[in-house]
């Protein structure tokens, strides 16, 4: 372990949290993304998650958070059905070489960013711009999350599987029946789109029809959707964001516009809407059932720098207050919530943003690495040591 990383874990253990979620570098454990295996990727996490252990915080490991290899992604990436397959051989290797060790498992972190924001939006790498394309490969990883759940009960590997997609929440302008549809199908596009072939085996045929409309049909092999439909453990839930909107004619993929009533932005210019975070997780259930929720990522970005040795985040603290009511509010009306992870401990690095969106309830100098506890992190301390929904 370097000293940054066990001064990490001292944070940790300041902070009073008993899990700790990461991920891991598929590179760094397949450099090819497949053939022979690097034992020295393989020992840098087991120093890591030794280190947890050693301090009473159990590991939460996500296998797939936007690392692919770079000859899968020469090869086509999650567009070529064969990167399935790597994926699969790939959480094998981890799920054998961590028996033991870890016991919370985590698929893929935010299918809808690896398809949609990747490949269709064109935000993130690879930076395509192929609705048919970025649909094809939303369902390649949903097989791909299949056939490593699939793997991981035929090793019968003691403990639990899930995965974690990104959610969002429209909330209709009006009761209009054209409001009320687009807005279902973009929350759809994040929801349904994901969750129902896990739990239903079928997709949603609102957005199947809609897709079509738009000039999309995606191939489904013989099998997959069985595949797909493997039973989970558990959901890892990521809310950020929703707003209020209503339907406008040829707007965007699914035919709807914001409208601006003056919700409160964080620096990443997203909206501060925490009653979407209550709805999600109700509308989660009422349509899958009593399913375990974890939520595995929720926070907000402030820019906030240090003055005299402190970092007065008070707009995070606040976003945190209000997304940790409406959870309560969830608990009480009936959402299975098993856990909660704040993103993020750390100012990190943010993929298309880089450096410059700080999310972390402790502030790092990224020249000098530094770290400096922001108000935040001692009023979530505080929190905890409370056992969570005690607000002053």
């Amino acid at each position: 372990m370097g000293n940054s990383n066990s001064l990490d874990i001292e944070i940790m253990k300041d902070l009073g949290i008993d899990v700790y979620r990461f991920s891991v570098a598929w590179p760094r454990i397949y450099p090819s993304g497949t053939g022979e295996v690097n034992q020295k990727g393989l020992e840098f996490y087991h120093r890591f998650v030794d280190k947890l252990l050693e301090n009473g915080i159990e590991p939460i490991c996500t296998l797939y958070h936007w690392d692919l290899p770079q000859a899968l992604q020469d090869q086509g990436g999650w567009g070529n059905r064969e990167t399935i397959d790597a994926f699969a051989s790939y959480a094998e290797t981890m799920f054998n070489e961590f028996e033991g060790k870890i016991k919370y498992w985590i698929t893929l972190n935010e299918p809808w960013c690896i398809s949609f924001l990747s490949n269709y939006i064109g935000a993130h790498a690879p930076g395509n711009t192929d609705l048919q394309l970025a649909t094809q490969i939303s369902h390649h990883l949903l097989v791909a999350h299949g056939k490593a759940v699939k793997k991981f009960r035929e090793l019968k590997i003691e403990g639990e599987i899930g995965f974690a997609p990104n959610t969002t929440w429209l909330e209709p302008y009006s009761n209009s029946k054209e409001d009320i549809e687009a807005c279902r199908r973009e929350n759809a596009y994040f929801i349904e789109w994901f969750m129902d072939p896990v739990f239903k085996g079928e997709y949603p045929q609102f957005m199947v029809d809609w897709f079509k409309k738009k000039g999309v049909e995606m191939k489904i092999d013989v099998g997959d959707l069985e595949i797909i439909q493997q039973p989970i453990d558990f959901l890892g839930i990521n809310y950020y964001t929703g707003h209020i909107a209503r339907y406008k004619e040829n707007e965007g993929l699914f035919d709807w516009e914001y409208v601006e009533i003056g919700y409160e932005r964080t620096d990443i210019d997203w909206p501060v809407y925490p009653d979407g975070f209550y709805k999600v997780l109700t509308h989660i259930t009422e349509r899958y059932g009593n399913v375990p929720i974890y939520i595995t990522e929720n926070g907000s970005c402030y820019n906030d720098e240090p003055v005299n040795g402190r970092v007065k985040d008070e707009k995070r603290t606040k976003y945190l207050k209000q997304h940790l009511t409406a959870l309560s509010r969830s608990i009480d009306s009936g959402v299975n919530i098993k856990g909660y992870m704040a993103w993020s401990l750390l100012d990190n690095f943010e993929w298309a943003e880089g450096y410059s969106k700080r999310f972390g309830m402790v502030f790092v100098d990224y020249l000098t690495q530094e770290r400096i506890k922001k108000d935040s992190f001692h009023w979530y301390k505080k929190t905890i040591s409370n056992n969570w929904f005690v607000f002053e």
